[in-house]
């Protein structure tokens, strides 16, 4: 009898620790991304600006993936994805959702809390969060057969609501219909015609939205910004953006003058593929002022620039 009463008391405790955990509260949200000191949605989560967004469009992996590094962020970076509108760069807040492979108590009994929400269907809860410059990253732990929960129905549905695509670890459906989707440019592991619902059969059930995920090796907090381009992914921390971005102005800067100065055979390469003497950064110095309504990094990014170098 103690036996019985200990496995019904455990079994309550997990499913109502599986629904109490399924979305993120705003208070763990700020306590997880407290270095970030900027705006915010209401939900707490980090809301970098859309300026930083449209720079960061000429972001490369490289100069991300080195910030990140110095600052200690190992995995922030995933391959080997297929892609939708591979040619195009996915830019955005990242709005997260974790999947596993269904458990009928604990599926029910998230299930039946939102439809007492209103709710139906796990796989559109949280797209029905997103927002203009969100991507919708999902873990669905890289289910291939009876796994996707993304069709063209869905894919229509997070293209309106964020006007962007998706970061999904795992498999999708309806690829000819999503490919239909002007600028829905995505990162997926691998298509397949089946359902994740499939006849009565629940394959994986929601139990995370907007709470720190794995996508492959990288780890992933909502409110990252999201980078895909040339096959792969990187998820810079909210905090990190900017030093990202300027970071890689500057690489940019640094090279055309590099390429101008070499061009003219002001400099040898030894000179410039080096570190840079005290003489070439006073020289790139003047070359920044006397040019700086010329180059493709606005006026008074170049200033910002200018008065905090450290180089």
């Amino acid at each position: 009898m103690i036996k019985k009463y200990i496995l019904i008391l455990l079994t309550i405790f997990l499913t109502h620790s599986a629904i109490e955990a399924q979305q993120i509260s705003k208070e763990e949200m700020l306590f997880l991304t407290q270095e970030w000191k900027g705006e915010r949605f209401e939900d707490g989560r980090p809301k970098v600006s859309d300026n930083l967004l449209k720079r960061m469009r000429l972001v490369t992996h490289d100069e991300a993936w080195a910030v990140m590094k110095n600052e200690g962020y190992r995995y922030q970076y995933a391959d080997g994805w297929q892609t939708i509108n591979p040619d195009s760069i996915l830019i955005g807040r990242a709005v997260t959702a974790t999947f596993m492979p269904g458990r009928p108590d604990i599926h029910d009994a998230i299930d039946a809390r939102g439809k007492k929400e209103g709710k139906r269907g796990q796989n559109s809860w949280p797209v029905d969060l997103l927002v203009p410059g969100d991507v919708y990253v999902v873990d669905q732990f890289g289910i291939h057969v009876d796994g996707p929960t993304i069709g063209d129905n869905v894919g229509n549905a997070i293209y309106a609501k964020s006007g962007n695509g998706i970061v999904y670890d795992g498999a999708i459906r309806d690829v000819t219909g999503l490919k239909e989707i002007g600028g829905f440019t995505s990162y997926y592991s691998s298509y397949h015609p089946s359902h994740h619902n499939q006849q009565g059969n629940l394959n994986t059930m929601l139990i995370g939205i907007n709470k720190p995920t794995r996508i492959r090796q990288a780890t992933v907090m909502a409110g990252d910004v999201v980078l895909g381009r040339d096959g792969g992914v990187s998820f810079i921390p909210a905090h990190l953006v900017e030093k990202v971005v300027v970071t890689s102005e500057v690489v940019r800067l640094r090279d055309m003058f590099g390429h101008e100065r070499l061009r003219a055979g002001i400099y040898t390469a030894g000179q410039i593929d080096t570190r840079w003497s005290d003489d070439i950064e006073r020289d790139f110095s003047a070359w920044l002022n006397e040019h700086i309504d010329e180059l493709p990094i606005p006026r008074e990014q170049i200033q910002e620039i200018l008065k905090n170098r450290t180089w």
